[in-house]
């Protein structure tokens, strides 16, 4: 015989759901939020999907594009924080001196078929590459070329860290390396920039971690993906100094390749003259001979040569200032302008440029990177 007060009525079986769910619920946050604590990651995300809105919003994916906008997963969205828009970069081809014959040859390889696309859309054979390798030694511009490609172009620059593919929870670096593609395409036309490629894309060999070699084969895979698509505007460009590391399959895959090499003597004096152009430089400074008494210096050298002669004019400046306070004490204007102070600077003399060009020469020869019998001389 069933007891009528052992029944749970339905008022009971309902109360008990909802505390279940509310439980549940309560459960369910609390180790979300956990374990979002113990993330060292989590931060770092956070952070990049929020520069990853601010850029995508540059790009007008807010206002034009707001569908393509809300769809992005959240793996687009971390590699959208390497994103910029090419209003935002700042370099263009009258910033790379020197290099006339491959702007040219980029220009009419990769720029031309993007811009004139309807010219070219009754043949394959002149479709710009999906892969373009810049190679040659370090400091002569590689990452300038790939920037100013992107800004030439008007196409958007994904300055790719490869330390973003990477993830401890597994699969979430192949999801990391699908979705450097899948924005891409949806941010067409669109350069994806591997600086240090050779890092990435080395040669493969059985001492590979498992997770290195799927992120390689899916890049590789996606990458392929693109190449069948002739309508697909995204472009893989990459930098190496090395590119006999490079794995083969990848040299198959970036077909236009482009040697920058070291800068001869003509192209050392226009680089010096891009550099000190809009500097304050005496009338004394000779070009041509110091771009013949800089052999074996790359363009990022040149630049190093013409700050620490920046820098003297200022140590100067300091030393007379300091020497004054010493001999009088009485009162000076302390509000002076930023224009005051650079008038009161000397400009830059072939002097400094001379002992500037000579420390760096010594602390490359120190280091291995210019021969010890390369001589510099001046007068």
């Amino acid at each position: 015989m069933m007891v009528e007060g052992s029944a749970f009525t339905r008022n009971d079986v309902f109360q008990m759901a909802i505390r279940v769910a509310f439980v549940s619920a309560v459960t369910y946050f609390s180790i979300k939020w956990l374990v979002n604590q113990i993330d060292p990651t989590s931060k770092s995300r956070k952070k990049a999907e929020e520069k990853a809105r601010e850029q995508l919003r540059k790009a007008g994916l807010g206002s034009k594009h707001s569908v393509v906008f809300d769809k992005l997963t959240d793996h687009e969205m971390i590699i959208a924080s390497q994103l910029v828009v090419p209003d935002e970069i700042s370099v263009n081809w009258k910033d790379i001196a020197g290099l006339d014959n491959l702007i040219m040859e980029l220009r009419e390889t990769v720029i031309l078929p993007i811009q004139k696309r309807e010219l070219f859309a009754d043949s394959r054979l002149t479709q710009p590459p999906k892969g373009v390798l810049l190679h040659g030694p370090p400091g002569c511009g590689k990452t300038l070329i790939a920037k100013a490609t992107a800004k030439e172009a008007n196409m958007s620059f994904i300055n790719l860290d490869v330390s973003m593919l990477t993830d401890k929870w597994y699969g979430e670096t192949q999801k990391l390396a699908a979705a450097v593609f899948s924005l891409a395409v949806k941010l067409q036309p669109c350069i994806v920039f591997i600086d240090e490629i050779e890092s990435f894309l080395r040669t493969r060999n059985s001492h590979d971690h498992e997770a290195t070699a799927m992120m390689k084969t899916q890049f590789m895979s996606l990458w392929d993906g693109l190449i069948t698509d002739p309508s697909c505007t995204v472009i893989i460009m990459g930098a190496t100094n090395r590119p006999q590391d490079l794995d083969k399959a990848i040299q198959r895959r970036m077909p236009a390749t482009f040697h920058v090499p070291m800068p001869n003597e003509f192209q050392r004096e226009r680089i010096l003259q891009l550099i000190l152009h809009k500097e304050p430089v005496a009338p004394d400074i000779e070009y041509k001979k110091l771009a013949a008494s800089s052999e074996g210096f790359s363009g990022s050298d040149l630049h190093e040569v013409c700050r620490q002669a920046a820098v003297y004019r200022v140590r100067d400046y300091a030393r007379e200032e300091m020497a004054r306070e010493k001999e009088s004490q009485d009162s000076r204007n302390s509000t002076e302008s930023d224009d005051e102070y650079t008038d009161a600077m000397r400009p830059i003399t072939m002097e400094d440029l001379r002992h500037s060009l000579a420390k760096l020469k010594e602390s490359k020869i120190q280091c291995g990177s210019l021969a010890p019998s390369m001589r510099i001389e001046l007068d």
